[in-house]
């Protein structure tokens, strides 16, 4: 299947089909006929679970373990009706995120908000609840088993509040979610990942995030799996670029005047020109427009999540 990619150590990523190909991915773990799923894209997505398990010879009660490293729903819409097809699997995900997937119906509306009604059925589908008794809360240090394969809770907040990693003692790597950026795979460059971080609303933290990214580099993984997407290398390299380039934008959220519209304006406008100095320094193969293009909708989702940050930290702004 080209949505299908085999990664070592037993890790299938899927492309969820997302916005478009190469945007969000699904993470399949496969361990000695059982299986686990890191994240699970939309409504829309789990056919694609489902023809990848099936390819791999899985049988859908022989998933074990659904595991959510945040609750946005390009992550998380398409745990309800995926759950409802996994007859044995218990859902893992933050404890902040619990009661809004045993009842999604909060976490909908806080989104419509956004999107409109119709917009958001569109793009996720309607809500599905997980019976409660099938949800584990995934508090900080908690350890599951995939057979003898062992995964570990880290709480890893900065990109929001409900964010956890899932540490891989198995294969010594790493499944971050949001915390580690988003690797735009059409900027990579002879195995160079190109990997920008995410500041999106609302609930981000600079701070936060710093530590949760030390945290996991500290681990000394061999890779890495984004969520936006799936397997990067070179840890240390892309560590030092992610806090680099997070103060790069806190700086620039902050020399921006003014309120509203206008602030934001400014804090986008200072973001597409970070971003067209950074492909220019890592020597990315579009050209700045395609660039720019490419990073539209994050730069401004970014824009967006610096200035609820600002409105929230005033003592930042003025320090």
């Amino acid at each position: 299947m080209q949505y299908v990619t085999a990664h070592p150590d037993g890790v299938l990523a899927i492309d969820a089909g997302y916005g478009r190909e190469g945007l969000a991915a699904i993470h399949l773990v496969i361990h000695r006929g059982r299986a686990a799923i890191v994240d699970t894209g939309t409504p829309a997505s789990v056919p694609r679970v489902f023809s990848a398990l099936a390819a791999a010879g899985i049988a859908p009660e022989n998933v074990d373990w659904v595991m959510l490293t945040h609750i946005h729903l390009d992550h998380a819409a398409g745990a309800g009706p995926l759950m409802a097809a996994l007859p044995a699997a218990r859902l893992l995900v933050h404890p902040r995120g619990v009661r809004h997937l045993a009842d999604p119906q909060r976490l909908w509306s806080a989104n419509a908000e956004v999107y409109g009604s119709e917009r958001l059925v569109e793009m996720y589908g309607e809500p599905v609840p997980v019976p409660a008794e099938r949800i584990v809360a995934a508090e900080e240090g908690l350890r599951v088993a995939l057979g003898e394969r062992s995964f570990r809770v880290l709480d890893t907040p900065g990109h929001t509040r409900h964010h956890i990693a899932i540490w891989d003692e198995t294969a010594h790597a790493c499944f971050v979610g949001d915390t580690f950026g988003v690797s735009y795979r059409e900027l990579d460059r002879d195995g160079h990942a190109f990997v920008f971080p995410s500041t999106m609303p609302s609930e981000f933290d600079p701070g936060a995030l710093h530590r949760s990214i030390e945290r996991i580099a500290s681990l000394r993984p061999e890779a890495i799996y984004l969520g936006h997407f799936s397997r990067v290398t070179g840890v240390d390299r892309i560590a030092a670029d992610l806090h680099r380039l997070i103060d790069a934008q806190v700086a620039i959220a902050c020399a921006a005047r003014g309120h509203g519209v206008k602030r934001h304006v400014e804090i986008l406008a200072g973001l597409e020109q970070l971003v067209c100095e950074e492909v220019e320094r890592q020597g990315a193969p579009l050209s700045e427009e395609e660039v720019l293009e490419l990073l539209r909708l994050d730069l401004d989702m970014n824009a967006q999540g610096l200035g609820m940050w600002m409105d929230k930290h005033p003592e930042a702004v003025s320090a």
